[in-house]
């Protein structure tokens, strides 16, 4: 029976009572106890001016230290769920019917939280380790999120969370040995890490965590920069790659958890751009928790400067979701609101977000003064008694044996942390990385990737296929049409068909294939049309889903209107689904700068800092075409300025056939490693840049495509992409024959015994010119020019561009064709600029 019932006594409640519940669960969250040093103080109501038995009741329900936001769910089956929750008797245990022993076990996690942290303190003094002091109810909040888990018959649970507190929860939650932590802090062999690594709190780990019922789950706990929202789309992808490995099953199997600071939820998009994703097909994961470690501070900065609103968590009301608000000084309900956060997740496969309301012992850094920004408030938290203290006292419980066997544990831990290598890895890989590698690039890792011409014609007469009765668009019926012709060998092959058999023959060899992006399945130029659309009712077939029985999946999604989140997601899954090809594609290769920080601190660095791979495709429409500074680059120089120790692959494949090859190395190689892909926009139907099906069936992609000369020329071309067709059309139009064009298709890792072997072969020329699109300051100029001299062996190394700019382009078609006429013209002259 729920409190309200007992108050009305089973009675139907009278309009009077129905006001007052509804009042209360309408605005109790803002007269509840959520501050344990009172700062965040009540707001004072009409609404809640209330009096009597009822308003007594609701207001012990919902003004205590538990604070729920619920009725902005439109669906009342959600909010009667809550209400039922909150106004039933709270349960014996969380955990176990054994009420003392789970107040027994919450004061173990409590003593070790922050016994944990003194012993890093006393012996490691000076050094950073992001105390989890002032919230250490999160190790209770985790276990009881991930007993109820256990309990749904979860099997892992993917772990998301910035600095704070992490160490904390790599030994306490992961389950890593506190050796490997101590480890961490004793003198590193800097050759160990020279020039790579991370900090041990952004580091990642697996492990087990031992649920109450004896089950274990696998627990990630995943890698995160300081970028302290940046993880979440990853973690939130891994979850669906995890889950999508398991089938049908996957969402009830994989649960993620992201745990997120006060100051960074409220001020940091990414998580708002990822937490839009949960409904949106392609990348649901049937819901998951938030938890904002709240310490009503970010860094030196007050609530009051760093949201507009009473609580971090608001934004997070633009979804139907809850928001819990909870005391961490009361550990039992923190228990208690972990376990209603998972039954609600399990329950509607929805987001949730739980507020964790605790201070911060220490500085941001335990090496900082906060007293010197907030006296007042650490002086009441120098005075403050920790929480294991307080709780073993509310309990009548001696923790001080506890204690003392916490110590002893540490004490041993850190005498075996001594022997151990001192930067152990803490973590273990899944199996189906078994397979693949990263490292240095060497030739033995290439294979061939040439189809015959006779598996390609059926594999595109497949894909220019539909269901009969399927009512198809007259513009897209002759495409398939022209696609047919293509596959058997009566047209040349454009960039959309050389793609759609690319995936095609991937898919029949057993290679899952997943494409996001926004606009992708027709493609912003109206090149792919992985979907068809059915005129007369709107539904879909995906011919590629339909190639061959026992075919790997095909999955093609428009996404979101964001690059950060999205393509934090396709790393995600492609960090857990390493077997497929996976590929984001930016609206435009201009808009890439919008996932920038996923783009610098994982897609470039990941191998680098954690020891992570990945071989997520970015493709990215790159060209100058009079379109403007938003519509023309890809940033060429930023992704080579990204480069080094082969961790990247940057490509501008030039034909439809290079294309082909290029997306089925990636797959077949075993060599795990980012492939950014500079597509084209304009020569995607170009004859220039159409390919014969023979050339599709050709050993490999090039990364030099050489001249076609007999190497007598006296001045060498060198380009990539788009101007090298116009350079070839402007040759044939000058009659030029002392003039030789080399495309570079592939920019890095940089092809050079290629690359020198063609520029040895001409050996009367007396210069190279480089050529490109781009301003001198954008473009693969500064990273080319260097390498280019030392090929030359002497001879001269020019080059052509658009003058340096801080736009990418100009604004003016016609400027542009000025411009770009100019360049023409410049390069089968006598440039004299480097």
């Amino acid at each position: 029976m729920s409190r309200q019932q007992a108050v009305i006594e089973s009675a139907a409640p009278t309009e009077a009572q129905a006001r007052v519940w509804d009042a209360f669960r309408r605005w109790g969250y803002l007269q509840a106890n959520l501050d344990p040093l009172g700062d965040l103080r009540p707001v004072e109501l009409p609404e809640l001016a209330l009096s009597g038995p009822d308003a007594e009741a609701a207001r012990k329900l919902y003004c205590g230290t538990i604070g729920v936001e619920f009725m902005h769910i439109p669906d009342p089956e959600r909010r009667r769920w809550i209400e039922e929750r909150i106004e039933s008797q709270a349960p014996a245990s969380t955990q176990t019917p054994d009420r003392t022993l789970d107040q027994r076990t919450i004061l173990d996690r409590l003593v070790r939280a922050e016994i944990f942290e003194q012993v890093l303190q006393t012996r490691y003094l000076g050094t950073k380790r992001y105390s989890l002091e002032g919230e250490a109810a999160l190790l209770p909040l985790l276990d009881a999120i991930l007993n109820a888990a256990s309990e749904h018959e979860a099997q892992q649970a993917i772990l998301a969370m910035s600095h704070r507190g992490r160490l904390n929860v790599m030994v306490h939650i992961v389950g890593r040995p506190a050796a490997e932590v101590f480890a961490r802090f004793e003198d590193v062999d800097p050759r160990s890490v020279l020039g790579g690594g991370d900090v041990k709190y952004h580091m990642g780990a697996t492990g087990e965590f031992r649920a109450a019922n004896g089950r274990s789950l696998g627990i990630h706990l995943v890698s995160n920069p300081s970028h302290l929202e940046a993880v979440d789309p990853v973690a939130i992808g891994r979850a669906r790659a995890k889950q999508t490995r398991i089938g049908k099953s996957g969402s009830q199997a994989v649960v993620p958890i992201v745990m997120h600071g006060d100051a960074a939820f409220a001020g940091q998009g990414i998580w708002a751009e990822t937490l839009n994703m949960a409904g949106v097909d392609g990348f649901s994961v049937g819901g998951s928790v938030h938890i904002i470690v709240n310490n009503l501070i970010g860094f030196t900065t007050v609530p009051r400067e760093l949201h507009s609103s009473r609580f971090s968590s608001d934004l997070s009301k633009r979804l139907p979701i809850p928001v819990f608000h909870v005391n961490a000084e009361d550990p039992e309900a923190v228990s208690r609101v972990g376990r209603m956060a998972l039954d609600y997740r399990d329950a509607f496969a929805s987001p949730v977000v739980v507020d964790l309301i605790g201070y911060r012992k220490h500085g941001h850094s335990e090496v900082d003064d906060p007293t010197i920004t907030q006296p007042l408030r650490y002086k009441k938290i120098q005075a403050h008694e920790p929480l294991w203290q307080s709780y073993a006292g509310k309990i009548g419980v001696d923790a001080a044996p506890i204690v003392e066997r916490v110590r002893q544990e540490l004490d041993a831990a850190q005498k075996e942390a001594e022997e151990l290598e001192k930067n152990p890895p803490m973590r273990k890989m899944p199996a189906y990385w078994d397979a693949y590698r990263g490292g240095r690039y060497n030739a033995s890792l290439e294979v061939d990737t040439g189809v015959p011409a006779a598996e390609l014609t059926a594999t595109g007469e497949a894909l220019a296929s539909y269901p009969n009765g399927f009512h198809i668009h007259p513009k897209v019926k002759k495409l398939l049409e022209q696609r047919l012709e293509m596959a058997r060998g009566k047209r040349p092959l454009d960039f959309g068909m050389a793609e759609a058999l690319a995936f095609g023959t991937l898919l029949k060899q057993g290679t899952p294939v997943r494409l996001s992006g926004q606009d992708t399945k027709r493609g912003t130029f109206n090149q792919r049309h992985a979907a068809l659309i059915d005129i007369e009712n709107e539904k879909e077939f995906i011919p590629l889903q339909h190639i061959a029985p026992g075919q790997a999946f095909f999955e093609a999604y428009n996404s979101t209107l964001s690059e950060a989140s999205v393509l934090g997601f396709e790393y995600g899954f492609s960090r857990d689904f390493p077997e497929a090809l996976v590929l984001w594609e930016a609206q435009f290769g201009d808009f890439a700068n919008g996932a920038q920080i996923i783009i610098d601190q994982f897609v470039a660095a990941g191998e680098d800092k954690w020891n992570l791979l990945s071989g997520v495709v970015l493709l990215l429409p790159h060209g100058y075409e009079g379109q403007g500074p938003e519509h023309s680059s890809a940033r060429i120089e930023r992704f080579l300025q990204l480069a080094a120790r082969d961790n990247i692959q940057i490509c501008q494949p030039s034909t439809a056939a290079q294309y082909f090859h290029l997306l089925r190395r990636q797959a077949m190689r075993a060599w795990r490693k980012p492939l950014v892909v500079f597509t084209p926009k304009s020569m995607l139907r170009t004859p220039a840049s159409s390919s014969t099906l023979a050339e599709l069936s050709a050993a490999r992609f090039r990364p030099v495509i050489p001249d076609g000369g007999n190497g007598s020329a006296t001045r060498v071309l060198l380009c990539t992409g788009k101007i090298g067709h116009e350079l070839e059309a402007e040759r044939k139009r000058r009659k030029d024959e002392s003039t030789a064009i080399v495309f570079l298709e592939q920019l890095y890792p940089f092809p050079e015994p290629e690359l020198a072997a063609e520029m040895d072969r001409h050996a009367n020329a007396r210069e190279f010119v480089w050529v490109q699109e781009e301003p001198a300051n954008m473009g693969a100029l500064a990273f080319l020019l260097p390498r280019l001299e030392r090929l030359a062996r002497g001879r001269a190394v020019l080059s052509v561009k658009r003058s340096a700019s801080a736009s990418p382009a100009t604004g003016s078609h016609k400027a542009h064709e000025m411009e770009q006429k100019t360049l023409l013209t410049l390069a089968f002259a006598n440039p004299t600029s480097k």
